[in-house]
């Protein structure tokens, strides 16, 4: 035993690990570190931020728990034992009862939401992924997905739509937001007892901000993610939800040029599934989807809240 809290004490992780684990960003870890003493980090022979497993932990459930709306300023100096406990007590109550944003949150996702936008508008990656950090950390997974990241590319395509912007504007928007959205679906630490779900757009459908929303907002209540993208054929999907041993399959469909096609890959993924593993769709084409989706039993989602609730109910 005391061989294992050694371990767990040992600095031997760098900055770009903890990074990885924890879904903060650099810049916050290190304000964090400068502004409120979180952690004393090792260093290496070379002068590297060298991190240990005791480390990781306490910064994953500060993430945590501010992401329930806690104040890092309040909460910073709080025993790991202590912040472990807050975490669980917000997160029982967040699953007893869904509440909406009050105001402050509210306005701050906004302000959050006009920075983004306007780093967008400057072609400025660096600043863009700084304030989508800075608001994955202070806000909730799915105050963060409905807020921010959702508005932030549905007014950079209207943008784009009408001239104001350019490709590359939206380009780059999308790129720094995929690795943001990621961090979520990698920081997630799902419970031993977590049920399995599959996220993907099928064959032919491109936009894939829409699962990997669902994808973020899944690992968020606790289910263990795998994340395929887009454009994937039917029995690929099948095959991962059978070698994951997925309890469901999330799909988003935006468009449905060939609706032909497209029910004929649904038809087929529903006949490869699992007998018992619901099949939930979302996105703008589920009302021309109805009538295949209702001859499949799929489960039809018209926003996060609703996918929120289905998982809950599966759970």
């Amino acid at each position: 035993m005391a061989d294992k809290r050694s371990d767990a004490r040992a600095k031997r992780h760098p900055i770009q690990v903890v990074v990885r684990r924890t879904g903060l960003t650099a810049d916050v870890l290190r304000a964090w570190e400068k502004r409120y003493g979180v952690i004393e980090p090792g260093r290496s022979e070379g002068g590297r931020r060298l991190y240990s497993d005791d480390d990781i932990e306490r910064l994953r459930l500060l993430r945590r728990a501010t992401g329930a709306g806690r104040r890092i300023s309040q909460i910073a100096g709080l025993p790991t034992e202590e912040l472990a406990a807050l975490v669980k007590e917000d997160e029982r109550e967040e699953a007893v009862v869904a509440i909406e944003p009050d105001v402050e949150t509210v306005q701050a996702a906004e302000v959050h939401l006009r920075d983004a936008l306007a780093a967008a508008a400057r072609l400025d990656a660096h600043e863009l992924e700084a304030v989508l950090g800075r608001a994955m950390v202070t806000l909730s997974a799915s105050t963060f997905v409905e807020r921010v990241a959702g508005p932030l590319m549905r007014r950079i395509g209207e943008l784009w739509s009408h001239g104001d912007v350019s490709p590359a504007n939206e380009h780059l928007a999308s790129a720094v937001l995929q690795r943001v959205v990621g961090k979520i679906i990698e920081a997630a630490e799902p419970p031993s007892s977590a049920l399995n779900l599959v996220v993907a757009t099928p064959a032919h459908q491109v936009h894939e901000f829409g699962a990997l929303f669902a994808a973020a907002t899944a690992a968020a209540e606790g289910w263990r993610v795998t994340y395929l993208g887009r454009d994937l054929p039917a029995v690929d999907i099948a095959a991962a939800a059978r070698e994951t041993s997925a309890d469901a399959v999330a799909l988003s469909i935006v468009h449905a040029p060939d609706t032909a096609v497209l029910e004929s890959e649904l038809r087929e993924l529903r006949k490869e599934l699992a007998v018992n593993a619901p099949l939930l769709v979302g996105g703008a084409a589920v009302p021309s989807l109805r009538k295949v989706l209702d001859e499949i039993e799929a489960v039809q989602l018209s926003s996060m809240d609703e996918l929120r609730a289905i998982l809950a109910q599966l759970s």
